[in-house]
């Protein structure tokens, strides 16, 4: 599903409108791999064994992780015609809800809440979700 906006001038009529993204899997080894770059190899990330003990079960992706994800999450859910070039201006909330197991399934749940003018383009402010698959709560709610 996509929000699709003929141009930069039509975005304010796509205020409220939302989109979400295929799922994608959290696998163990891209864990593992945002891990060793961000030197963070707590065990309830990269130890299966322990993790399966631990708090949660299993190893759990790391909150920066799915964070990080965002981009892939939500690419291609808002097209706007005639835009050669988005920048990613920040965030404005970010809470992670509840942890991502490894193996798990995710998506990107994404609504426009804002649009104002900013420069010589539009800065949209969207709510978006990860949600989990199988999941009421998402794993994360951050204000883009």
């Amino acid at each position: 599903m996509t929000i699709a906006v003929g141009s930069v001038a039509a975005l304010t009529d796509a205020v409220g409108e939302s989109a979400v993204s295929d799922w994608f899997e959290i696998t163990q080894e891209r864990i593992q791999a945002f891990a060793d770059a961000t030197e963070d190899h707590q065990w309830i990330h990269v130890d299966p064994a322990r993790a399966a003990a631990g708090p949660f079960g299993a190893p759990i992706a790391h909150g920066y992780l799915t964070l990080s994800l965002l981009p892939r999450l939500t690419a291609g859910l808002l097209e706007v015609g005639g835009v050669g070039l988005v920048v990613n201006y920040g965030l404005d909330r970010v809470r992670f809800l509840q942890p991502v197991p490894a193996g798990s399934a995710v998506r990107g749940s994404t609504r426009i809440d804002t649009v104002e003018p900013s420069g010589a383009g539009m800065r949209v402010g969207m709510d978006t979700a990860v949600e989990l698959r199988g999941q009421d709560k998402p794993a994360l709610a951050a204000r883009t």
